[in-house]
């Protein structure tokens, strides 16, 4: 099929995906104040603040069959999360107590928390936007990371009864949470950008590994050990 006749008013495909990123930019970049709103008129935690920018930007992976494949033009799929990675690291060193970033996607308002798990999220975007675009893999790594890593904290941390530590605090609920999280999303994602790779028992065992490898790593470096363990798993099953 001719690719000019599935682009947005028959643009060419460069302007076509250029258009698909102006809708993820305007997508993410209404989710902060969106939350420091909520943050700072209705009392939304903190915390949960920090998982829902997180959940949403890992459904950012929505737009990606929007966009037209076989030209350059692809990758620009990540230029938000590149964008992001220089905001981060120029709010993690420089921004105030009362930034927007700073308030709703750190848990305790120190901004070098943004130098941390949240840098690695978007470092993780860009691979699996690149590397693995539109690949089974990638996809599952940015699902799970997002649903699974958002739900798991919020859930354990108000209703975790049954506690556990391995190398940090970690709840029985929370796992759970992470992978009915995790599946679900899987399960989602993949069969609207990949529905060729769609594998409901695979991703399941993907989304038990994921949560096992949650459970056992530290805060902060899980934002990459899920990915990693997502992308490896795929590999090998």
């Amino acid at each position: 099929m001719d690719t000019l006749q599935v682009t947005f008013f028959s643009l060419p495909v460069v302007w076509h995906n250029a258009l698909v990123t102006l809708m993820t930019f305007v997508y993410v970049f209404s989710v902060p104040p969106l939350m420091d709103y909520l943050v700072t008129n209705h009392s939304l935690p903190r915390d949960i603040s920090r998982k829902i920018t997180h959940i949403c930007a890992g459904s950012a992976i929505v737009f990606l069959p929007l966009f037209v494949d076989g030209h350059w033009s692809q990758y620009l799929n990540i230029t938000v999360f590149a964008v992001w990675t220089l905001l981060l690291i120029q709010k993690g060193l420089f921004a105030a107590e009362d930034d927007q970033a700073v308030k709703t996607m750190t848990r305790t308002g120190d901004k070098r928390e943004l130098l941390k798990g949240t840098l690695y999220f978007v470092l993780v975007a860009m691979i699996c936007g690149t590397l693995y675009y539109k690949q089974a893999a990638g996809v599952m790594a940015m699902a799970m990371l997002g649903w699974g890593d958002g739900l798991a904290p919020i859930i354990g941390t108000r209703y975790g009864k049954m506690k556990y530590h391995i190398l940090s605090d970690k709840s029985v609920e929370g796992s759970i949470a992470f992978l009915v999280g995790s599946l679900c999303a899987g399960l989602f994602f993949v069969h609207l950008i990949v529905p060729e790779s769609f594998d409901a028992g695979k991703i399941l065992v993907i989304a038990l590994i994921a949560t096992i490898v949650e459970g056992v790593s530290p805060k902060e470096v899980d934002n990459l050990t899920i990915p990693f363990a997502v992308i490896v798993a795929s590999a090998f099953l």
